[in-house]
């Protein structure tokens, strides 16, 4: 998305100020050029995708990327909770991602280091085993805590940066939920 920002105080424009008004005009037009030619510019350099060319799902006529970044049980249960209902409602015709980090990342530790419910890794591995929901964990905040994909369960992918994750999701489509 590009932001425009305002290259010029309107208030200060008035008739008896034409040089100024050109000056503004100038501007308006330099500008309006240069956002022409941006979509240009970037189809022309090819955006790498750590997430691979193409994931599952991404040809889902609906797609949701959830970002799950507490410990606390009640909060991870709400966004499951959230899951489940897109599952039901949109059935196979949505794709999910769950990128995980900071104090949520225990949730997808083998060992976790803060306390995790066995029903909510039990729930995070049938997600993504019966219905394809990817869990995408933080490599940043997997080395903050001294893990290695090895200390990961088995259905968690491991993306370098989980908000570069979330962001490629994005460009794919992907509607971003947090909360």
């Amino acid at each position: 998305m590009t932001s425009v920002h305002f290259l010029g105080n309107v208030s200060n424009m008035t008739s008896n100020t034409p040089p100024r008004r050109r000056q503004w005009l100038g501007q308006a037009l330099a500008l309006t050029a240069a956002s022409a030619a941006l979509p240009a510019a970037a189809a022309a350099t090819p955006m790498p995708a750590t997430l691979g060319p193409a994931a599952p799902g991404d040809d889902a006529p609906h797609k949701i990327v959830y970002q799950l970044n507490h410990h606390e049980p009640e909060y991870q249960e709400a966004i499951f909770n959230s899951i489940s209902a897109m599952l039901k409602k949109y059935v196979d015709d949505v794709a999910i991602a769950v990128v995980v980090w900071g104090p949520g990342i225990h949730l997808l530790a083998k060992k976790p280091q803060r306390p995790v419910p066995e029903i909510l890794q039990q729930r995070a591995r049938s997600m993504a085993q019966a219905y394809g929901v990817r869990f995408i964990a933080c490599g940043n905040t997997m080395h903050t805590v001294g893990w290695t994909n090895a200390d990961m369960l088995d259905f968690a992918t491991v993306e370098d940066v989980g908000a570069a994750a979330v962001m490629e999701l994005q460009e794919r489509g992907y509607a971003y939920l947090a909360w």
